[in-house]
């Protein structure tokens, strides 16, 4: 099998490539990533074990990937994600995910690859009651223009249902380390400001709303599931760890980080985002994911032990 990955050099696909070598029937990857973000340092010590190869590509060039041959399944992860930055660079967003996202719908129907696209939970936005893939689109409260494009990606990726196998998942927001790792997410971000002894930035009255979560490790677990069983059924699943509350994170912290200050501010958009994620239908279809998020936590607060 062979696996082509964009944006192979992020927080998601570099601890995909570091770890791909477990799942025996791949026996190439190509990896695809435009480098700006400068993280190299997610290609390091790699290569050897995992017999990978690296493009620099943007994907915004609708011809990016057509020299590479033979791909068995597209991994799409490129994409610009910060949600909370997504209102400043709105337009940028939309055109740059979309255009990524043409690309790689156009490369996998000319040469028959299949496809696993990456959504966010994040495009249930504001819910009162725990809500699953059956939510109607008119009940979608997408609260950020990231969340929005998202939404968006996933109808666009519809309309190829009859000439393109893929899956879509609703990923958690990331928790965890990688080579790629980001720290504008929430459970990473926590832990940083922890780990640094500065205040945990936290929403007024977001401490008991509910985020669902997935654990970095659970992510691999969503791939390797795909590769090993032949999983691709047209359709959208979500993938999460566990859903918690923000003081339930902090706890969690606090059990590796005794001293934490917490500086509540305000903003009238992300005070809002409270919701709790089902996970029934990825589970009937045989991928349980329940990843402890407390290891994660763990593992970022250690790669600041000697602070």
């Amino acid at each position: 099998m062979k696996i082509l990955i964009t944006g192979a050099c992020g927080h998601i696909g570099s601890y995909l490539l570091e770890n791909i070598h477990k799942i025996n029937k791949v026996k190439k990857t190509i990896l695809v990533d435009n480098l700006e973000s400068n993280r190299f340092h997610s290609l390091f010590n790699n290569f050897k074990k995992n017999n990978l190869s690296f493009f620099k590509r943007d994907l915004n060039d609708k011809n990016a990937l057509n020299e590479f041959k033979n791909i068995d399944i597209v991994v799409h992860l490129a994409s610009m994600t910060n949600a909370e930055k997504s209102f400043e660079k709105e337009k940028e967003m939309f055109s740059n995910n979309l255009n990524c996202l043409n690309t790689v719908i156009n490369f996998c129907l000319k040469k028959k690859a299949k496809l696993i696209h990456l959504s966010s939970t994040s495009v249930y936005g504001k819910q009162s009651k725990i809500v699953d893939e059956n939510c109607e689109e008119k009940f979608l409260i997408p609260q950020s223009p990231y969340a929005k494009i998202k939404l968006i990606e996933e109808k666009r990726l519809a309309k190829y249902k009859k000439n393109l196998n893929y899956n879509t998942f609703r990923f958690g927001t990331i928790a965890g380390v990688s080579k790629g790792i980001r720290f504008h997410t929430a459970v990473n971000s926590f832990c940083l400001n922890a780990a640094i002894n500065e205040k945990i930035r936290v929403y007024k009255n977001a401490m008991d709303q509910y985020r669902p979560y997935l654990s970095i490790r659970d992510s691999f677990k969503v791939f390797k599931f795909c590769f090993e069983k032949n999983f691709f059924k047209n359709d959208i699943f979500n993938a999460l760890s566990g859903n918690y509350t923000v003081r339930q994170i902090i706890n969690k912290i606090k059990k590796y980080k005794k001293k934490v200050s917490i500086n509540f501010v305000d903003t009238p958009l992300l005070n809002q985002l409270s919701y709790h994620v089902d996970q029934t239908k990825i589970k009937k279809n045989g991928l349980k994911l329940k990843s402890d998020i407390t290891i994660d936590i763990k593992n970022t607060l250690d790669l600041f032990k000697n602070f």
